[in-house]
């Protein structure tokens, strides 16, 4: 991946990043919002030390880890990901609720179209504030979209380092588990 200017990263604040989604995905993983690295590249997760590729693989969603730029390959393993807030900044701080509560609602409708069977959001905060859910964990939810099921994961960005690798990448196991015995 080319070098990336500060600069650059800045002129990448507010840009919007397409989704990688289509119908009937087993999982569409939703970040909290595009960082500036991944704004800038155009591919989710980008920012060095986040730790959404190495769990992904890790937990066996993927054969082997896939790097930000090959993000369309998890069409074919029926993996997305999407966002709750859809602007890009350079920390998830700068959000205010209402983005959040938005990000909610037209999260709802993008799952109503085309129906995951399992939506996965990496940030139980952002899940919280976003879908109204004060008293929501990590792991499955009550609360469902339709007939999509709902997990919180925890947030692989390098910056919630009270999740260790190992911890992390057994989470997103356990949603692997499970969306392999829904699909079964």
């Amino acid at each position: 991946m080319p070098r990336i200017t500060p600069a650059e990263l800045e002129a990448a604040r507010d840009r919007l990043v397409p989704d990688v989604i289509a119908d009937g995905l087993s999982v569409l993983f939703c970040g909290i919002n595009p960082g500036l690295m991944t704004a800038a590249t155009g591919h989710h997760f980008a920012r060095p030390g986040n730790r959404f590729w190495p769990v992904l693989h890790l937990s066996g969603f993927t054969a082997r880890q896939l790097k930000p730029s090959e993000q369309e390959e998890l069409l074919a393993c029926g993996l997305g990901i999407t966002n709750v807030a859809v602007r890009a900044t350079a920390r998830a701080d700068e959000l205010s609720d209402e983005e959040f509560r938005e990000g909610g609602r037209l999260l709802t409708e993008k799952v109503e179209r085309f129906r995951p069977r399992w939506l996965a959001v990496a940030g139980v905060t952002a899940y919280r504030t976003a879908f109204g859910d004060r008293k929501a964990r990590i792991g499955p939810q009550d609360r469902m979209i339709g007939d999509t099921r709902i997990w919180a994961l925890p947030n692989p960005s390098g910056l919630n380092a009270h999740w260790t690798l190992p911890a992390m990448a057994e989470e997103f196991r356990r949603l692997r588990s499970a969306a392999a015995a829904q699909g079964s």
